[in-house]
């Protein structure tokens, strides 16, 4: 069973993982470095702007901050790796927005993937992962991820770790055992739950009219809001209504991408039931991604073609491109020079201090 746990701010919980809520050591101090001292809703601290939302928490993996803390040396530690030369960072850079910059990344044989790695911002808010929403929950993304971009046997890399005394007993203080493939992920989701873009520029901008009007800022929120209505879909405050949206994008290509629509198909192959009516509406659909650190995760949509945050704007303002399958809110809109500077500045605002630093590994 999964939970939608509304994490509380708690004083205690202000500290940990600093480092990816607004930036600073990702480390903890010793008077919360008993974890049985912190309570569990006390074990992350969402920023103040996303406090509204629920994450997406199944019951059996509990947030603590040893937990988090085991994660973030797992998610950073190339030994996970059947190469040892890959980590989970290799797709996903904290300075690049929990992205990896390319239009594609490689896999452990040299193959490479054929969607752009997506930023992790905001991911334990999502209950379905992948662009097309294929993995339910984090651990079941990251277990796929882990083995197929990673190339690992889970026990493998389990028994591995077991020798290393550091994470031997850090395993042992938070599961009360050995390392074992599913404690591994379910250490990595609890990190990567941790990874939010909260405190920005836009997040302290006064929210009246009057200050909105003020600043390129904020007329750049009426213009998202109001007159290219991107708020549809990229809802605040994530930025994203977590949802499946067909932008056209392949559509102008022989062979376009069937993404969640090819996934619900699967889904019920793999559950022995028939294809449900949505496999077919949902053809070329993809995850909406949340706007926080948009700045920072270049190229974009989910086949990377787009360089620039100005050519992804004007494709969206164009309306996408057209096909059986358009969602219905893809309309063109026409906006003046000031307009889309101004649309600009707002997204530009999204963006979080960016300062992290990597935790030493055992």
């Amino acid at each position: 069973m999964r939970k939608r746990a509304s994490i509380a701010l708690a004083a205690a919980a202000l500290v940990v993982l600093a480092g990816c809520t607004s930036g600073g050591e990702a480390t903890a101090p010793d008077d919360i470095a008993d974890t049985a001292a912190v309570p569990e809703s006390a074990a992350l601290a969402l920023p103040l702007s996303l406090q509204g939302l629920d994450l997406d928490v199944p019951d059996d993996n509990p947030l603590t901050p040893g937990k988090i803390r085991l994660g973030e040396q797992l998610f950073f530690d190339p030994r996970l790796s059947r190469t040892g030369e890959m980590a989970c960072e290799t797709c996903h850079l904290p300075e690049k927005g929990w992205t990896d910059g390319r239009r594609f990344s490689p896999k452990h044989d040299g193959s490479m993937n054929v969607r752009n790695s997506p930023t992790l911002y905001g991911a334990g808010f999502y209950p379905e992962l992948y662009w097309d929403g294929r993995a339910r929950g984090l651990e079941a993304q990251i277990l796929a991820a882990w083995k197929g971009n990673m190339g690992v046997d889970p026990e493998g890399i389990a028994g591995a770790l077991n020798a290393i005394p550091g994470y031997a007993s850090q395993f042992e203080t938070e599961f009360g055992g050995p390392a074992t493939g599913d404690r591994i992920v379910q250490a990595l989701a609890s990190f990567v739950r941790t990874i939010q873009a909260g405190d920005t520029d836009w997040d302290r901008h006064p929210q009246d009219d009057a200050s909105l009007e003020r600043s390129a800022t904020g007329r750049g929120f009426k213009v998202f809001t109001e007159v290219a209505q991107c708020s549809l879909c990229h809802a605040p405050p994530l930025f994203s209504d977590m949802d499946f949206h067909n932008l056209g994008v392949g559509y102008d290509t022989d062979k376009p991408d069937p993404g969640r629509g090819k996934a619900l198909a699967s889904r019920a192959k793999k559950a022995g039931q028939p294809s449900p009516a949505g496999a077919e509406t949902s053809q070329g659909a993809f995850k909406t991604p949340s706007l926080r650190a948009v700045t920072l995760t270049a190229p974009y949509l989910h086949d990377g073609r787009f360089e620039s945050l100005e050519e992804t704007v004007d494709f969206m303002l164009g309306g996408g491109i057209d096909n059986p399958h358009l969602d219905e809110k893809m309309k063109p809109h026409s906006l003046t020079p000031q307009q889309r500077d101004n649309l600009l500045a707002f997204l530009r605002a999204l963006t979080p201090d960016t300062a992290y630093t990597r935790p030493e590994l055992p």
